[in-house]
């Protein structure tokens, strides 16, 4: 192989490289950030992400110098456009069969002053995450002598030229221009500039670039609205709650629009509390409340009385909309004087009457100005268009206040996952009150050209198994706990359209995994959220295909991770007690940053600042990353004791009691370790069991079989009717504590 010629990039012919970056700018609208923090002269190295084939493009318009670009030797073998773009711009072929001659050519090019810019990950993102980097650039930089500059962009994932829609080429381009950010970081010297080091410089970049991004200011309700006049016929929800219902987009539209201004004209309050299942009812009024200038506040009727009396209060909440069905259902439920029954409603406002005027505007008006007629701001950015309250697993619920630009970041999010393309049927079980339930079975449809099919509950397994059949439901989400009755009921047959599963709310137990895998051939996908993040941070997709023979294998998952980071979302592991950054690979507290995190808890600054640290939201949650990306999560760290100094994991404790007794756990957890204060080794376990066999006498027999360690064995264990389990799926850690500290006789 010769060596390049070692002429910068800028003496390609001018009547080439002009007409190219005429057309690149007329093509992407180019943002770049931090520019002063590329060196003026002298060589350096650049390391990016990889998204698309115009990467080239858009880094060369944000760089005010010339860079040298590394690509794939076997491009230019396979095609002559390629030969003739390596030759003008003299970017250098290489070949990762041949390392170390790579090195030596790109160190060359670094020690005679040249920008050179590669692309650690080996190749385009197929998965629009940050894929593993190649270690290669460490050495380029060494040798050389010369700093790595860190940048990220965000913005080219979804264009023509990228794998988003698992394609190439092969997709509708986008009519304007397409905004790019690109975010520059400092210069991080040769020899500290190693894969981990880069790995997190990028994604704080990325986070950087991905808050730039102009959608997140807008405002969520105006962006349904003009996504449901964009195509009025679209099916956008089929409804499961009795009879099959389907809604087109215009429908939904009217039903809302109509809605909404009985609402803004009755209503003097900001927030409006809604009491509704999955379905096209609580997608109206959700929607109808936010055009009404309002925030829905989606309350949990499956809490108990005080909890909601709580969230009643701290909300401001005095008008309720409901279902006459909800409300018998619900009896225990602490019902406001003003609460309206919703078909009595749209009856009062004038039925189909009121709904015409709003459907027709729906078809001969452009898509643009039906949010001007209902008066909705373009802009929503940071203000309030959510209020959801924590699920109080773990102490009283808490007010979490989730921003236009939260929701609007995570649907984008969602958009950049190969799991959720445009054409998926979503089924849609997750309670409203419920963040999953809110964000991405609710708000996501409507913003994509996708279809939710409603179910009212994740417990109604019978009709979640019809509504997959015979809707040919493509998307699940859901926790363990509402997977295994569908593992047991369901055949085969009935999940054959089932494409993705993916698990969250808990950790997913492995016999579940493999069980499903073997029964219906189908992986589910484990990921990983919580309410403040509007709510999901990581999740495994499938490995993406290979389009070419040059292209190589990537991981989308890693069994037994919860996934790599979602796009614009950096994370940091800190020291539970310091607070100080961990090294690579520990473990330790997880931290998380992003446009997506809320800002902090409804009227309670004492609680957040207890959960934010130097603007990181602290997730209480135990975990490390690999050197790929992947998280682990190892448990709460509210689920850990420490004993005679040593940290005892709950988690482990009863998986090794599940093994050592055999435990069948598909109709519901069959035991709960918790922690409760000791005098004299600070605390101890205490066993709530739901299993008659299950002694302390047996316990302490089978654990020390099993080679568990003495401090490891509760030495209390309490026969309780039913574990404590929370509408969501989740445990009870609230009710489980209360009784644990009972049986201990702890007060």
């Amino acid at each position: 192989m010769a060596d390049i010629p070692l002429f910068p990039r800028a003496h390609a012919p001018w009547f080439i490289g002009w007409p190219v970056i005429v057309l690149s700018r007329l093509l992407y609208k180019v943002r770049a950030l931090n520019v002063d923090r590329i060196p003026a002269q002298g060589g350096a190295l650049i390391v990016t992400n990889h998204l698309s084939y115009a990467d080239v493009l858009v880094m060369q318009l944000a760089c005010p110098r010339p860079i040298r670009f590394v690509g794939h030797e076997a491009f230019p073998r396979r095609s002559w456009l390629f030969r003739v773009i390596y030759k003008l711009t003299g970017t250098v072929p290489v070949s990762p069969a041949n390392a170390l001659e790579t090195v030596r050519r790109v160190s060359k090019l670094l020690q005679a002053g040249e920008l050179v810019l590669v692309f650690a990950e080996g190749g385009i993102s197929r998965t629009g995450q940050l894929m593993k980097l190649q270690r290669g650039f460490e050495m380029m930089a060494r040798k050389a002598g010369v700093p790595v500059v860190p940048a990220a962009h965000d913005g080219l994932w979804g264009s023509l030229f990228s794998f988003s829609d698992n394609k190439y080429l092969f997709k509708s381009p986008r009519l304007m221009r397409t905004a790019v950010c690109v975010a520059w970081g400092e210069p991080i010297p040769a020899a500290q500039a190693d894969a981990s080091t880069v790995r997190r410089a990028l994604l704080d970049l990325g986070c950087e670039a991905f808050e730039e991004r102009p959608q997140l200011k807008r405002h969520l309700g105006s962006e349904i609205v003009r996504r449901l006049g964009r195509h009025p016929g679209r099916l956008a929800l089929v409804d499961r709650t009795a009879s099959r219902r389907e809604l087109k987009a215009a429908q939904l539209f009217a039903a809302a629009a109509a809605l909404s201004r009985h609402i803004r004209k009755t209503v003097p309050e900001s927030r409006v509390g809604i009491v509704l299942p999955p379905g096209a009812g609580a997608s109206i009024v959700n929607l109808a409340v936010l055009c009404a200038g309002k925030v829905p506040v989606n309350f949990n009727f499956t809490a108990g009385r005080s909890a909601v009396e709580s969230s009643l209060r701290m909300s401001g909440v005095k008008t309720i909309i409901s279902a006459d069905a909800m409300k018998s259902k619900a009896a225990g439920f602490p019902w406001p004087e003003r609460t309206l029954d919703l078909t009595t409603t749209i009856k009062e406002i004038g039925g189909k009457r009121a709904l015409f005027p709003w459907f027709l505007a729906a078809w001969i008006l452009p898509n643009q100005l039906l949010p001007v007629l209902l008066g909705l701001p373009r802009k929503g950015d940071r203000a309030e268009a959510g209020l959801l309250f924590t699920s109080g697993s773990s102490g009283e619920p808490k007010g979490v206040p989730l921003t236009h630009r939260n929701i609007l970041a995570n649907c984008w999010q969602f958009s950049t996952l190969s799991i959720f393309p445009s054409s998926s049927v979503m089924l849609s079980c997750l309670p409203v009150f419920h963040s999953f339930g809110f964000t991405v079975n609710m708000w996501y449809p409507l913003l994509r050209p996708c279809r939710s099919v409603t179910v009212p509950s994740p417990l109604d397994t019978k009709k979640i198994i019809e509504a997959i059949r015979e809707e040919k439901v493509t998307v699940m989400v859901g926790a363990p706990t509402f997977m295994r009755p569908i593992l047991k009921k369901a055949e085969v047959a009935d999940l054959t359209s089932l494409e993705v599963l993916v698990s969250g709310a808990e950790k997913m137990p492995m016999d579940l995994y493999e069980s499903f895998l073997e029964k219906f051939k189908i992986e589910i996908m484990q990921g990983y959220g919580m309410t403040e993040a509007s709510p999901a941070t990581n999740v495994n997709q499938p490995d993406p295909a290979v389009p070419t023979q040059a292209a190589g294998h990537q991981d989308g998952k890693r069994l037994g991770s919860v996934g790599r980071m979602m796009a614009g979302m950096t994370a940091r592991v800190l020291d539970p007690e310091t607070r100080n950054e961990l090294p690579a690979g520990e473990t330790g507290i997880v931290a998380f940053r992003g446009a997506n995190m809320f800002g902090g808890y409804l009227d309670d600054p004492k609680k957040t600042a207890e959960v934010f640290h130097d603007g990181w939201y602290i997730t209480g949650d135990l975990g490390r990353f690999d050197e790929d990306g992947f998280l682990f999560i190892e448990g709460r760290l509210s689920r850990f004791s420490k004993i005679a100094g040593e940290m005892v994991p709950h988690g482990t404790v009863e998986q090794k009691l599940i093994e050592a007794f055999a435990l069948d756990q598909s109709e519901g957890y069959a035991l709960v370790v918790m922690g409760v204060p000791d005098p004299g080794k600070g605390e101890q376990l205490v066993l709530l069991s739901a299993n008659d066999a299950i002694t302390a006498e047996s316990v302490k027999e089978k654990l020390t079989a099993a080679g568990v360690p003495n401090l490891w064995i509760p030495k209390t264990v309490e026969r309780v009717e039913k574990i404590p389990v929370l509408g969501t799926g989740k445990l009870d850690l609230k009710s489980c504590k209360d009784l644990a500290l009972k049986a201990a006789g702890v007060s």
